[in-house]
């Protein structure tokens, strides 16, 4: 009897042993793994902790390279580096005509992080589809005055019988008139005249008309009784978009005097001009970014003037609050410069603007007066007048009313069907796009 009580006593603290290593194993197990668990806690703690440094060194990197880009007091080059704390930042800046590309990668210790911005310079968008546009009050041409392109007219036309359009031709509401004109075709479906009354008028191709003489219907090419009038088309350029020019401009600073330029070389913009605003004696002047001018603009003959070469493709704008004079032998070039002759080089799709917001219809003092023989001016008034010299060689005219003096000549270019306005290459910057890409 005593021994089997022995031997279950043994048997029991077999049990207990097993039990208790079994136990001992299961506790020593989890507290291995809860050492593992934190070490890789700590270790996936320590790489977020880097891979943030990395980020935020990015967007440091980021930061510094539009500071350097935008600080004139800054020199900045295509290639820099930066310590943010205990990481590295190295930030590559590219700029290719109005575009911007700025990439930075951070570095804290071998944790890689890159960020991107995109960057252009703001645009906004005119559609001239016309060589020449005009409000209610009409377009007045002189003997040899030539339009080479399609013209559009709220307002009479109005030509001394040698008058020529090389295009179609358009005049709005029941009012319309087009009178000794000539419409030659340059193509095969052009050198048509659209209007609800037409006069002494020779038309290559086809007259649309509701009323028409004798003399012009015998000397149309094909005629078109009971046309419908043409529907009055507004001019391109809102006020509210001049209105946003002149913001652009006050973004550079003004000036509180009369500007005055005269057988030097300048450039100026973006800026307002609380004056007038007069370049003579031989001054070559650059346009770097929008100039609004509260006073006259007036440019004496032998002048050039350009856009700076930062526009690329993009176009340039001139507001004159008061009117202005473009004289004779006035070289008006975009960005692509002119050569020691005074001639544009070939455009590129840029342009030089001149608008006028003068109202002023009186043809001894219009609200502009241009003789300049250019290759790149275009001009624009919404509610005065356009008078075009003699020697004038434009490239497409757009305003209120218009008169053309003998032997001027517009002559149309396709690429002003969309042109990009920007406030220049010193201003006007507008991020598009800033995300991380790595």
């Amino acid at each position: 009897m005593i021994i089997k009580l022995l031997k279950q006593n043994k048997e029991k603290g077999y049990v207990a042993f097993f039990i208790t290593i079994l136990i001992l194993s299961i506790m020593l197990g989890i507290a291995f793994s809860i050492v593992i668990l934190t070490l890789s806690t700590q270790k996936i703690s320590a790489n977020i902790i880097k891979s943030s440094q990395a980020y935020y060194a990015a967007e440091a990197g980021i930061e510094d390279g539009l500071l350097r880009f935008f600080d004139p007091d800054i020199a900045y080059s295509s290639s820099n580096t930066l310590s943010v704390g205990g990481a590295m930042t190295t930030t590559l800046i590219n700029k290719v005509s109005t575009s911007l590309t700025i990439e930075s990668e951070g570095n804290s210790s071998n944790r890689i992080r890159k960020v991107k911005v995109e960057a252009h310079v703001s645009t906004s968008e005119a559609n001239f589809y016309y060589g020449v546009q005009v409000g209610d009050g009409g377009l007045t041409m002189a003997g040899n005055s030539k339009i080479l392109g399609n013209i559009y007219s709220n307002g009479p036309i109005l030509g001394s019988g040698i008058s020529e359009i090389r295009g179609d031709l358009y005049v709005a509401k029941a009012t319309g008139i087009i009178d000794n004109m000539d419409v030659i075709k340059t193509g095969v479906d052009d050198g048509n005249a659209h209007a609800h009354t037409i006069f002494n008028s020779d038309i290559e191709n086809g007259a649309y008309y509701q009323v028409i003489d004798d003399y012009s219907y015998n000397n149309a090419g094909s005629v078109h009784p009971d046309s419908p009038d043409p529907e009055q088309e507004d001019l391109p350029i809102s006020q509210a978009q001049i209105d946003n020019w002149e913001i652009d401009a006050l973004a550079g600073g003004t000036i509180n005097e009369d500007y005055l330029l005269d057988g030097e070389q300048g450039s100026l913009g973006p800026i307002r001009v609380n004056g007038n605003f007069t370049i003579k004696g031989n001054s070559s002047f650059t346009v770097t970014g929008t100039i609004w001018v509260t006073g006259d603009l007036s440019v004496a003959s032998g002048i050039d003037i350009e856009l700076d070469d930062g526009y690329g493709s993009s176009s340039g704008v001139i507001v004159v609050e008061g009117n202005i004079i473009l004289s004779s032998n006035v070289a008006i070039c975009g960005s692509e410069g002119y050569d020691k002759a005074g001639q544009c080089y070939d455009n590129e799709g840029s342009f030089l603007m001149f608008v006028s917001t003068s109202s002023s219809d009186d043809p001894t003092s219009p609200a502009i007066w241009a003789n300049s023989n250019t290759d790149a001016a275009i001009l624009y008034t919404n509610s005065g007048l356009i008078r075009l010299g003699a020697s004038a060689q434009l490239k497409e005219v757009t305003g209120y009313k218009l008169l053309i003096d003998s032997n001027a000549t517009v002559t149309y270019e396709s690429g002003l069907a969309n042109v990009n306005f920007t406030s220049g290459p010193a201003g006007g910057w507008e991020i598009i796009s800033w995300k991380e890409i790595e």
